[in-house]
């Protein structure tokens, strides 16, 4: 990737927030620990349904870029949808996932691509991701309908299993990669202390 790499690594930081969203156990929070924490995260099948929200830091560097990822997990069942959906904003990307031996999950990411564009605008990136691809015997969504699902977004897929951590850097890769070309939308560490900073001042300055 050509260009913001050779600014050094004596930089803050950009804060990229990115957003899991997709049907109840489609494995989001194992895909979560995959990437967070790929040597002592337990097999997906011993994770509980993640309740509401919760988010993970994953400091990573990117063509000599410092970047520091907050990936927010969010819960799929229809009980949660409206406290999932309210941390859509302000999201720069979205990794959005379904489960390859899970119809009726596949089924429901039309309705989650419509979440994430009235929440969080049109302009965000988003990557399609099919779980569970350890499950080949199971499976009943073939590979080529993520793809032309995919096609039909506009947005890269990739077929991952958080158990055996198949594709799941490449995944997180690309969509930092994307993020990060849009160089207006990325914040740093400093952009948000400095924020911080003034609204004291203005407050103390009267």
């Amino acid at each position: 990737m050509a260009g913001p790499g050779q600014r050094g690594v004596g930089e803050p930081p950009r804060l990229l927030k990115i957003v899991m969203a997709g049907e109840s156990c489609v494995g989001k929070t194992s895909i979560v620990r995959s990437y967070t924490d790929p040597h002592g995260a337990p097999t997906s099948s011993s994770y509980l349904t993640t309740i509401g929200i919760d988010f993970k830091v994953k400091p990573v560097m990117f063509d000599d870029i410092r970047v520091k990822l907050q990936i927010w997990d969010t819960a799929g069942q229809e009980r949660f949808h409206t406290l999932s959906t309210s941390y859509f904003r302000g999201a720069q990307g979205f990794v959005l996932v379904y489960d390859i031996t899970n119809l009726d999950s596949f089924q429901g990411i039309t309705s989650w691509m419509k979440d994430i564009h009235e929440k969080a605008g049109d302009e965000v990136d988003i990557i399609l991701l099919g779980n569970k691809c350890d499950k080949e015997s199971e499976r009943v969504v073939p590979k080529q309908k993520g793809e032309k699902l995919a096609w039909e977004h506009g947005i890269p897929f990739f077929e991952t299993s958080a158990k055996d951590n198949v594709n799941i850097e490449d995944a997180f890769s690309v969509l930092t990669k994307e993020i990060l070309e849009k160089k207006s939308c990325v914040l740093y560490d400093f952009d948000v202390v400095a924020l911080n900073e003034s609204k004291k001042r203005t407050c103390c300055a009267f």
